[in-house]
């Protein structure tokens, strides 16, 4: 289980595809988020590609994708997805493909919503993303019964009912949307369900008797809807507990599955809310996180071992540690006129040592928390000379896994085992007798 201990942008997927480099892995399991996700991997041969909602294993052949039901489903965006994928050689993504019907659709009105949204917050935005991913969730929430799913699309007269009210109920709420009108939705939604395997909540037990599984976490457990910094949230569960979950429903032990914690060695964060470490005078850029119109400016901030101690006490731990972006940590040899500045590590601020999660829901307590942080300022330690020995300490967890570039190529591993196979079901005597 691979989840990101920041503001997402860490490098999951980039961990994910070595994993699958590395690895007998047979599926690669999405269970939050959806197409706002942005999973850059690079391969030695200069191929590129930002997975969304494709598992970030793609590249790899024969490794499949199953989006549980937990991810909202663009079928838009995966077309799109799948297009780029089959430019740079990798043509049958859909084929690799299994889709939770439960899962929720998000779709042009959704898109719309979200925008509309978001603009009337003026210069209190929260930072979405703009594809519809938190609207999608909202609609569903209120209307479980009636909020378009990914089955749905195998039944055009039910999908044509949904849509129609959900255009309906946004338009009477917000104004008029810029989105298609339901009839030219249609052909694009029911193609989808013609051309991916959609299946149920059963499907993923028999997947984790197959083979192994990596469970690709969204976002970062910073950006938790529970435990997050509110309002500048997402509307996802982003630690390991929907993955616990589908392992739980599948029949597989507690404490099966490997989990994996992954940190750059700054602290980022792309749009508004608190990054108590941030340091415009860091001389770094991302050109896989530009400024876009709807996140703002990509942001960095030296390490920040208190928010990310938080993250892991709201996500209960890890068994493991991935460290990348290493190789900033290095002078720059393209800069003559300076050293690159040391970057630092930051174990508290001013006026706390420690934050400590508090019960899941309770908003106001976030905001509060959201709001000392937008106030306090980091006190540093001296650069770190061993940046993992220097993480591994301050958080109390083993950094198994680091990363100096963004290829497969570039990553060492440090302990991390190899996996187990999971015991299968009881009563599973066909592959007991195999």
């Amino acid at each position: 289980m691979v989840v990101d201990l920041g503001y997402g942008d860490a490098g999951k997927g980039t961990v994910v595809d070595w994993l699958c480099a590395t690895r007998p892995v047979h599926t690669v399991v999405r269970f939050n988020g959806g197409a706002q996700a942005a999973h850059n991997v690079v391969l030695p041969d200069g191929r590129q590609h930002t997975f969304a909602q494709f598992g970030a294993g793609t590249f790899r052949p024969g490794v499949r994708t199953h989006l549980a039901r937990q991810q909202v489903v663009d079928p838009l965006a995966l077309a799109a997805e799948a297009d780029h994928l089959a430019s740079v050689g990798v043509p049958d993504a859909l084929d690799r493909l299994t889709v939770d019907g439960e899962a929720l659709l998000a779709t042009p009105y959704h898109r719309a919503a979200n925008r509309l949204r978001e603009m009337a917050r003026g210069a209190g935005r929260h930072g979405s993303c703009g594809l519809g991913v938190g609207e999608s969730v909202r609609y569903g929430l209120a209307h479980p019964d009636e909020a378009p799913r990914v089955a749905d699309c195998r039944d055009p007269e039910l999908l044509r009912r949904r849509l129609t009210v959900l255009r309906d109920r946004l338009t009477a709420e917000l104004g008029p949307l810029d989105a298609p009108p339901v009839a030219d939705c249609l052909p694009a939604f029911t193609g989808f369900a013609a051309r991916v395997t959609i299946v149920d909540r059963s499907y993923l037990a028999g997947v984790l008797r197959a083979g192994t599984c990596v469970f690709e976490g969204a976002q970062g457990v910073l950006l938790d809807e529970w435990h997050g910094f509110h309002p500048y949230t997402t509307w996802s569960t982003t630690t390991f507990a929907n993955a616990e979950a589908l392992l739980a429903e599948a029949g597989a032990a507690a404490g099966s599955a490997y989990r994996l914690g992954v940190l750059r060695t700054v602290t980022t964060r792309h749009g508004p809310g608190p990054l108590v470490t941030e340091d415009r005078a860091l001389p770094l850029t991302d050109p896989r996180n530009p400024t876009n119109p709807w996140q703002g400016r990509f942001r960095f901030g030296h390490f920040d071992a208190v928010a990310h101690r938080y993250a892991l006490a709201v996500a209960g731990g890890v068994d493991g540690l991935a460290l990348t972006h290493l190789d900033v940590t290095r002078p720059d040899p393209a800069r003559t006129d300076s050293a690159r500045p040391a970057l630092r590590l930051c174990r508290r601020y001013e006026d706390v040592d420690r934050l400590h999660p508090g019960p899941p829901g309770d908003l106001d307590r976030q905001a509060a928390l959201t709001a000392r942080l937008l106030r306090t300022r980091p006190v540093y330690d001296a650069p770190p000379t061993d940046w993992p020995a220097a993480v591994a300490e301050a958080l109390a967890a083993p950094v198994v896994l680091t990363s100096h570039g963004p290829t497969a190529a570039d990553k060492q591993e440090h302990g991390l085992p190899a996996p187990d196979p999971l015991p299968a079901p009881t009563g599973d005597l066909i592959r007991q007798q195999t």
